[in-house]
């Protein structure tokens, strides 16, 4: 079993959301990411190139993007975004943007 970590940037970006949209991320990353979060699945998948961080878990339209500490069972929630039309957002502005 795995410990999630968010660091303060995705805690910053989980904010941003409504109640119920944190609510629906985080029971995913509570779902997808306790035990075996670097299984690639079709919502969950190693990024290339990995800028921000070297997973993402796809949550509807929301990208949780994130890394794993296999030493110590650490997954590390890095930002939380939104992609609504193939482009990613952070709290409204567009990656690499900020």
């Amino acid at each position: 079993m795995y410990t999630i970590e968010i660091t303060p940037t995705g805690r910053e970006d989980m904010r941003y959301f409504r109640k119920y949209e944190q609510n629906i991320i985080i029971e995913a990353i509570e779902t997808q990411l306790t035990y075996q979060p670097t299984v690639e699945t079709t919502n969950r998948f190693r990024r290339n190139p990995p800028e921000i961080a070297d997973w993402e878990l796809r949550v509807g339209d929301f990208r949780v993007l994130y890394n794993v500490e296999e030493s110590v069972q650490i997954v590390s929630i890095e930002r939380v975004g939104e992609k609504p039309n193939n482009e990613l957002y952070f709290r409204e502005k567009k990656a690499g943007r900020q």
